[in-house]
């Protein structure tokens, strides 16, 4: 059955204002009416399109993850070096904090603690995350020789994932202290590993990292 056009636009106009209200107020600051009046529909449409809140805060994050998680699948698909493709991921730290997705985020993952129907539903954007990290690490692993290292891949997709979690939650207060120095060293290790790839061609690191 075709979904009609005025059922369409405003279920794109009410997870527009929940894509606003949560990086605004957060999840515990929306209510239906407040909602519904922010995407200009009738608040009884809340309910009766999406069954209830949590499903339009759930399907708010879903949708802006989506489209985020082809953005890291064309930036590690992308060819030339593992480092580079690295040092555009990294980028993303600021511009996904000031887009507002971090926020939503990590407000429906606090969401989720109390909520163990919602946190399936989180688990699942955690794993997409994963996946993309794992299908970039591993052929990064694979091109630098690090199969054979004594760290196993879901080790290191791991690490990544736990110290991207941390950065991003700790600019979400505005603390930001060493987050220049690992994102360095990282970087200088990547250099490294690419040089020694290369055999000993250098590949100069940037300075904004």
């Amino acid at each position: 059955m075709a979904v009609s056009v005025a059922r369409q636009e405003a279920t794109v106009a009410l997870l527009d204002a929940a894509d606003a209200l949560l990086v605004e107020v957060g999840f515990a600051g929306i209510t239906t009416r407040r909602l519904a009046e922010r995407a200009g529909v009738n608040h009884g449409l809340v309910h009766y399109y999406f069954g209830s809140m949590e499903e339009v805060l759930l399907q708010t994050l879903e949708r802006f993850t989506s489209g985020l998680i082809e953005r890291q699948r064309e930036v590690y698909g992308s060819p030339g070096p593992f480092i580079d493709r690295w040092r555009r991921a990294i980028s993303f730290l600021d511009e996904d904090l000031d887009s507002g997705y971090q926020k939503i985020w990590f407000e429906l993952q606090a969401m989720a603690w109390n909520h163990p129907e919602m946190a399936s539903r989180v688990r699942l954007v955690t794993e997409a995350w994963l996946s993309v990290l794992r299908e970039a690490l591993g052929r990064a692993m694979a091109d630098y020789g690090l199969e054979d290292a004594g760290l196993p891949l879901e080790a290191v997709v791991s690490l990544v994932a736990t110290f991207n979690q941390g950065i991003i939650l700790e600019r979400l207060v505005g603390t930001d202290s060493g987050h220049r120095a690992l994102l360095q060293s990282i970087d200088a290790w990547l250099v490294g590993l690419e040089a020694g790839a290369k055999g000993g061609t250098e590949h100069g690191s940037e300075e904004n990292l």
